[in-house]
């Protein structure tokens, strides 16, 4: 063990106690996640209970010179938690306290540990929610981290959008409070879009101020099955430019619904499938059902969910998509891929990969949030056969260059972490230089999260 090393934990053992953990079982548990990349475990991780702890111990490890990386729940999908250059995991699952709710003003303040379900089940009473939804049990601090979305951008947009202010811990230990709980301001730089996104790398963030919403008149799902992929985009195309109250609208392949029936033991066709969810005043939501199913008419079936158990079915098996197809080669994690472009050109790109998919012998099945033109293909592949390695990473190449090319981006939700910095520079040219600046300017002494987005 390296004597820096040695003498920070020696350093915080007297403050944590059993709370510093170096067990293998620990070690191997914070360092691997749901990616596909290879596991880099940290030295140790402390569990830290508040933003005070937080700050204690930043401040060591810059005394030391020992990397961070923040944990949250675990789910990252690009190898944000991994430990490439080892140091402290930095494990904030505790700090899972609902700090307040601002009924009138529609905003809430949470530290950084809590999810959205644990949240949403508080908000029940209240008549709101937040709104953000994804397939993960992932923490409100880690989704604004990686800058997440999910199913219900089209409307509430991402995590981006509905973040007030929050506090953040800098690399010294120095606590600082970005924005605010006031809809705007025009006070200085936006600092807290600036972390929203920056993966740890910049600091930590421990506590978040929150947008909220009402919870919706009426809510409409329905199903709907086609004989072509080209025609399901085609049919989000036009019910985005109809300015209908959409609320969600996914897709999923041929093979995507197959997985889905072994997965899920549904019997649902096996072919483009798209799922809606209309929101709004009881009137609004049925007139605009009605438009969608005349814009759908090249639909071979259209089943709209009469009940609240039926609607919560079917998205239920939406939301197992991704295990469901894990579950087509057991044991294998696969790539999931989460470019994003301009809506329009959704069926080209979508077309376009199927395509490059054909000539290989990879299942890469696909599902997406269509409604802001970011989808998913999970390119499941033997790590141990290097043929189907070389074409998982052929096809990811393929399609992040298509994206790029129709003015998209490598990541639309996942973020970037270790898995997808070799694209950067292709999207963002002499401004990946300005990002470089400012974290040297932030970390100078490189301990956060280092590696990660970029190198120094």
């Amino acid at each position: 063990m390296p004597d820096s090393l040695n003498n920070l934990l020696t350093a915080l053992k007297p403050q944590f106690a059993d709370r510093l953990l170096t067990s293998d079982a620990a070690r191997e548990h914070h360092g691997s996640g749901e990616s596909h990349l290879t596991p880099a475990w940290p030295d140790a991780i402390v569990m830290v209970q508040s933003t005070e702890e937080v700050s204690d111990v930043l401040a060591a490890c810059t005394c030391y010179g020992v990397p961070v990386i923040p944990f949250g729940a675990g789910s990252s999908i690009e190898g944000q938690i991994h430990a490439p250059h080892g140091g402290i995991s930095l494990d904030m699952s505790a700090m899972h306290a609902i700090l307040s709710v601002q009924d009138t003003d529609m905003d809430c303040t949470v530290q950084c540990g809590v999810t959205r379900q644990a949240l949403n089940e508080h908000l029940r009473v209240t008549g709101l929610f937040f709104p953000v939804e994804l397939g993960a049990h992932a923490t409100l601090g880690g989704i604004a981290a990686t800058r997440a979305s999910g199913t219900t951008t089209v409307r509430y947009g991402s995590m981006r959008d509905l973040v007030l202010g929050m506090t953040i811990v800098m690399p010294d230990g120095e606590i600082i409070k970005t924005g605010g709980r006031a809809r705007k301001s025009s006070a200085g730089y936006d600092l807290t879009r600036l972390f929203i996104g920056s993966e740890g790398t910049l600091g930590v963030i421990t506590e978040l101020n929150l947008r909220l919403f009402g919870v919706p008149e009426a809510t409409q799902t329905a199903m709907c099955s086609f004989a072509t992929i080209e025609d399901a985009t085609q049919t989000v195309v036009m019910a985005l430019q109809c300015g209908l109250s959409l609320n969600r609208i996914e897709l999923a392949d041929r093979l995507q619904m197959q997985a889905i029936n072994r997965y899920s033991k549904t019997d649902l066709p096996e072919s483009p499938t798209l799922w809606v969810e209309l929101t709004g005043a009881p009137a609004t939501v049925e007139n605009d059902m009605e438009v969608f199913e005349g814009l759908a008419e090249t639909a071979s079936r259209f089943d709209r969910a009469t009940t609240a158990e039926d609607a919560s079915r079917l998205w239920r098996v939406r939301h197992d998509a991704l295990y469901a197809s894990r579950a087509l080669r057991p044991g294998i994690k696969g790539i999931s891929t989460d470019v994003c472009v301009p809506i329009s050109q959704l069926p080209a790109i979508i077309s376009e990969i199927q395509d490059v998919i054909a000539t290989t012998s990879i299942q890469a099945p696909l599902v997406g949030h269509v409604g802001d033109g970011n989808f998913h293909l999970v390119l499941l592949y033997d790590p141990e056969n290097q043929d189907e390695a070389q074409e998982a990473r052929h096809i990811n190449t393929q399609l992040v260059e298509m994206a790029l090319k129709m003015g998209g981006t490598c990541t639309g939700e996942h973020g970037v972490g270790l898995g997808k910095k070799a694209y950067l520079t292709a999207e963002h040219g002499p401004a990946l230089g300005v990002m470089r600046r400012i974290r040297n300017a932030l970390d100078p002494d490189n301990i956060m999260n280092p590696g990660k987005i970029f190198d120094l």
